[in-house]
């Protein structure tokens, strides 16, 4: 599958996985793939790749799919044994946005590690920028702003609200380095010839 047809695949799947049950979900990833769209210079070749795990990194949240209750393991699972999708889309959705980090809060991390390497750091850090600059409306946003939308979503004292304060130093810092590598694009493209 070309990456534009891998972008044309993974839109109405996460669709018919999202748009009814979860219909903010939807909205939200729908923002995701757009803010991906925003940083294609950065990523060459691999800029559907990353638009694709925009749209659908939040599957595992769809009724049918959650059967862990950790959406990116269950979102990766579905991805690689039943829609046998591209190894690299199924490891951007497994580790999208610190995910090991919840994974060890919740005592998966080596199954969620041992069944799904980590993507390049280039990719994960791309992803990351995506989903928290995205409310879960689909809107932009701001890093700070998105991780205290989701401890307030679910307490400071619950499973996600500890992770997200504690992942939070690694979402500004792949924040800053996909901010950086936008800047040293964009002064490339400003260079007089």
């Amino acid at each position: 599958m070309s990456t534009k047809e891998l972008t044309e695949w993974a839109y109405p799947l996460a669709e018919s996985l999202l748009a009814e049950p979860l219909p903010r979900r939807w909205n939200h990833s729908q923002g995701v793939a757009e803010r991906a769209r925003t940083i294609a210079s950065i990523l060459g070749l691999d800029a559907e790749l990353l638009e694709a795990a925009a749209v659908l990194h939040d599957i595992g949240y769809a009724p049918d799919l959650a059967k862990t209750g950790f959406h990116p393991l269950d979102g990766a699972r579905y991805l690689r044994d039943i829609a046998h999708a591209d190894e690299r889309l199924v490891r951007l959705v497994a580790h999208h946005s610190c995910a090991w980090m919840e994974a060890e809060a919740r005592g998966v991390r080596e199954e969620l590690e041992s069944e799904f390497p980590r993507e390049k750091a280039e990719l994960t850090d791309a992803l990351c920028y995506c989903d928290m600059n995205t409310t879960p409306d689909g809107a932009p946003t701001n890093p700070v702003d998105r991780v205290n939308e989701i401890a307030g979503r679910y307490g400071p004292d619950s499973l996600i609200g500890t992770f997200i304060r504690r992942a939070e130093p690694e979402i500004l810092a792949s924040t800053a380095r996909v901010l950086t590598r936008l800047s040293a694009v964009e002064s490339q493209t400003r260079q007089p010839m």
